[in-house]
């Protein structure tokens, strides 16, 4: 088996819902991610025809990420029509699994350059779908009721389960935000966030007239500058009166896409590319519903 090779990754921000990707399509933030790889490659024109497969990741295929997406922002990122492309889904982790299905193609010798990515707009496209459709089976047999369970309740699970006290989420979250500051502040994630220029429709009361605004947006908006301890303390529980995760220790809802090239051995030396990392190996695992949030735990 030849190695796999992570050769270019690029993202856009991450926004929050309702924040300033809000606006902007799913597909269009992929198409954005996948061109910016290219763009960062002094050959990306010649890699660009020459991908293999394109595969991409989304928890909510559908709506303005929907249609086999990977398909449709590969054809107008401009790659060749003779580029295939698949969407898929493993819910939180279908990026990952888009990355991890690319390496094995290389690797197994299936293809020598293959794009995956990752993309979600939850301002787009609502958390459950446009027309959720439970299997009645779920919601009416209490031995598949834990399979409805909402994120928010089974972190309060495994909270319990695993003794994680409120005052250990809030010093977690809180380290995470300083962290991220601080790299935002250092730069750190200069080289990765491909920054991206919003329009929007602004209708003026004044003139009665539309006009298009436009914004560049460059950094996360997640991270939070002002967050103590004493202020986490003072939020409620969100999803259990007697719970312990508030909304600064649940993740956010977000807008966002990123893209990485993975080439093999042969393509390195033939397109004189560099590589950043090696793409080993990844496992998977599944759990009881109602504790799936502790599945990368039992998959590492």
């Amino acid at each position: 088996m030849t190695k796999a090779y992570i050769i270019e990754a690029k993202r856009t921000p991450v926004g929050k819902a309702r924040g300033s990707l809000s606006k902007t399509r799913g597909d269009d933030l992929l198409i954005h991610s996948i061109q910016s790889v290219f763009s960062a490659l002094s050959n990306g024109d010649e890699v660009k025809n020459n991908i293999d497969d394109v595969i991409v990741g989304c928890a909510m295929p559908e709506g303005p990420q929907g249609l086999n997406v990977a398909r449709i922002a590969t054809l107008l990122a401009g790659l060749p029509d003779t580029t295939p492309a698949y969407t898929l889904n493993r819910f939180c982790a279908s990026g990952l699994q888009a990355v991890a299905n690319a390496a094995e193609m290389v690797k197994s010798g299936s293809a020598d350059l293959v794009i995956a990515a990752g993309v979600e707009s939850m301002s787009t496209v609502p958390m459950m779908g446009f027309k959720p459709s439970v299997n009645p089976k779920v919601t009416t047999e209490d031995e598949n009721i834990a399979i409805a369970f909402g994120m928010g309740l089974t972190a309060e699970n495994v909270a319990d389960k695993y003794n994680i006290s409120r005052e250990d989420q809030d010093a977690f979250a809180l380290e995470s935000h300083k962290r991220a500051l601080k790299a935002n502040k250092e730069g750190l994630f200069a080289d990765e966030i491909a920054p991206i220029t919003t329009t929007e429709s602004v209708y003026s009361l004044e003139t009665k007239e539309y006009s298009v605004k436009t914004n560049v947006v460059s950094q996360d908006e997640g991270p939070r500058e002002g967050s103590s301890i004493e202020s986490l303390a003072k939020l409620r529980t969100v999803f259990a009166q007697e719970g312990s995760v508030t909304a600064a220790t649940s993740s956010q809802m977000s807008d966002g896409a990123g893209a990485v090239l993975i080439a093999s051995e042969a393509a390195v030396k033939k397109y004189n590319l560099t590589p950043q990392a090696e793409f080993v190996a990844y496992a998977v695992a599944g759990v009881p519903a109602e504790i799936m949030g502790i599945g990368p735990v039992e998959a590492i």
